[in-house]
């Protein structure tokens, strides 16, 4: 059974685009669960209007506005399916996009989480991407290190993955994938579906990426934080988890001293240093090589 999931806020002139695309799906989901994070706008009327197009039920849930990893994770606990599958309110998917990743996930029934390549587009045009920003497959705990490498929409996982590795942390007002995919990524290969089966358009001055794009990278570093504190990565994971930490703060720190908060970036250019003094992780991993 596929539940898909569909986080929303004031996303009125979008959602549509997003429930028609999985309506039109080849291998339809068992179920779609809308949930609606506290919209204030037509969000809720244009949910109805789609749902009349749709051949399976739909759920819709609604709670105040927590954010999108506490509405995913509200989704997740009302899922009833097996499979999970995740999109974004703005973005919308290939008709063959469910059937052809279900396929893979069968094919490979160790494999708890897939995810697509993607299409991304601007103001309505096309773009390409940057070599950075190609997705991969297998062991890609290296990668996910450095920035989220695994698209939110584009991914479809087993309800064990949530058991395994907990949910999205709702205290992340953005980066909660990024977090979790590095609590993944640990010890689970990622399995890439080799197509370009979701589409997504960046550059609006709505979306969570451009809200925070002044301060991602200190939910990234809280996110490193956490996971060096876990006392569950290798030897060999926690350098260079403490390396990427040490590279964060300095580039965060540095553009607070730029920008004249100097307070806040002499706070994260210590930071690294402060970590390892005050929790004695870093000496412990380090004796063991």
């Amino acid at each position: 059974m596929i539940s898909v999931i569909i986080p929303t806020y004031n996303r009125a002139s979008y959602i549509v685009r997003a429930m028609d695309s999985v309506t039109r799906q080849t291998r339809p989901p068992d179920e779609l669960i809308i949930v609606d994070d506290g919209s204030t706008d037509a969000t809720s009327q244009h949910v109805a209007e789609a749902t009349r197009r749709a051949s399976f039920p739909v759920r819709i849930l609604r709670q105040e506005n927590k954010g999108p990893a506490a509405a995913r994770n509200l989704g997740i606990k009302h899922a009833r399916g097996d499979i999970l599958c995740f999109l974004d309110s703005d973005d919308w998917w290939a008709k063959k996009k469910i059937a052809l990743q279900l396929d893979q996930m069968i094919a490979n029934p160790e494999i708890l989480i897939s995810h697509t390549k993607e299409i991304w587009f601007r103001g309505g045009v096309r773009v390409n991407q940057k070599k950075k920003h190609y997705p991969a497959g297998g062991y890609i705990f290296s990668a996910c290190l450095k920035m989220c490498v695994v698209g939110m929409s584009t991914v479809m996982a087993r309800r064990e993955l949530f058991e395994r590795y907990g949910f999205f942390d709702p205290e992340l007002p953005c980066c909660e994938d990024y977090d979790l995919w590095l609590r993944v990524a640990r010890e689970r290969p990622f399995l890439l579906v080799n197509n370009p089966l979701t589409l997504k358009e960046g550059g609006r001055v709505d979306q969570l990426s451009r809200i925070h794009r002044m301060g991602m990278d200190r939910y990234r570093i809280q996110s490193l934080q956490n996971l060096l504190a876990g006392g569950l990565l290798s030897a060999e994971q926690y350098e260079k988890t403490l390396a990427e930490l040490q590279r964060k703060c300095a580039i965060y720190g540095r553009g607070c001293v730029k920008h004249g908060r100097e307070d806040e970036g002499e706070y994260y250019l210590s930071l690294p240093g402060r970590f390892v003094s005050e929790s004695g992780h870093g000496l412990k991993k380090r004796s063991k090589k």
